[in-house]
């Protein structure tokens, strides 16, 4: 059973973590959770709270420390409590006791607007109407929403190269094309051949599109064979060797080649070998 959190917060349904609760003995009826009250406030927001240019009402409850706020491709840890405009309970990371984590990115709309507006340690009420939430998508929570969120963490992303639309000129080019720069020397001279599966983590930009992908921001690497992936990340990493990381420039005709819907042009990634299964 998916988290409440994933299935009521995260906008895309492809969610790398999720729990399984056991079914119960049939003797034993399964206890129906218990909400937590909404705030009298829930069904409007009140006249001192902060509305924004796109709607998003917000009011700090607690000050937090510091100056640094998410930036839309960080990571957040948050703990928070969720109701609709009729004051009905929605989730809350509290009732699980223990803070929820996910890239920025990945949520509503709303979210995304007012954790940005944070710092460490704040404490603030978000008003989200419809349009910064599910409008009318269903099996989804309908209305404005409003959440109680404590930023507890900010899991800064990885900074873009300086070189993304075109080689570092220390980066040493292979017959293909691929250009490669080693950021870091690993141990062994063992390297991954073509059926290889390896566990990696990686982060991938491109110089129109930003980051577009991080093993980093799920918080935990990735394992695939290297049959399956793009020729120039395949080629990449048969280049290394275990504990090495190393930035890698994937020429157009070694991705996606104008594939709809994928990274165009360039691709720039900083790649480290784990393990070579």
């Amino acid at each position: 059973m998916r988290t409440l959190l994933l299935s009521v917060i995260l906008l895309s349904a492809c969610a790398h973590t999720a729990e399984t609760t056991p079914t119960p003995p049939a003797a034993v009826p399964m206890a129906k959770p218990q909400g937590i009250p909404a705030p009298a406030d829930v069904a409007a927001p009140p006249h001192n709270a902060v509305v924004t240019p796109s709607g998003l009402a917000t009011a700090v409850l607690q000050l937090g420390r510091g100056s640094r706020r998410p930036g839309p491709d960080d990571r957040v840890r948050v703990h928070y409590t969720g109701w609709t405009a009729d004051g009905a309970f929605i989730d809350s990371s509290y009732k699980r006791g223990q803070p929820s984590t996910f890239p920025l990115n990945a949520v509503i709309e709303g979210w995304q607007e007012g954790l940005q507006l944070m710092v460490a340690g704040e404490k603030r009420r978000l008003w989200i109407p419809a349009e910064l939430a599910y409008g009318d998508a269903p099996g989804k929570p309908q209305g404005m929403l409003v959440f109680d969120v404590e930023l507890v963490e900010i899991i800064t992303a990885p900074t873009a190269p300086v070189w993304l639309e075109r080689p570092d000129p220390q980066a040493v080019f292979s017959p293909t094309g691929l250009a490669s720069l080693v950021l870091r020397p690993g141990i062994g001279a063992h390297h991954p051949g073509p059926d290889s599966t390896v566990v990696v983590h990686y982060t991938g930009w491109t110089a129109a599109d930003g980051m577009f992908d991080s093993s980093l921001m799920r918080g935990q690497p990735a394992t695939f064979p290297l049959d399956r992936v793009i020729p120039g990340f395949s080629e990449g990493i048969q280049l290394m060797v275990i504990g090495e990381q190393r930035r890698i420039w994937v020429p157009e005709e070694l991705g996606y080649e104008g594939r709809p819907g994928r990274p165009q042009g360039v691709m720039v990634y900083d790649i480290e070998l784990i393990d070579i299964e």
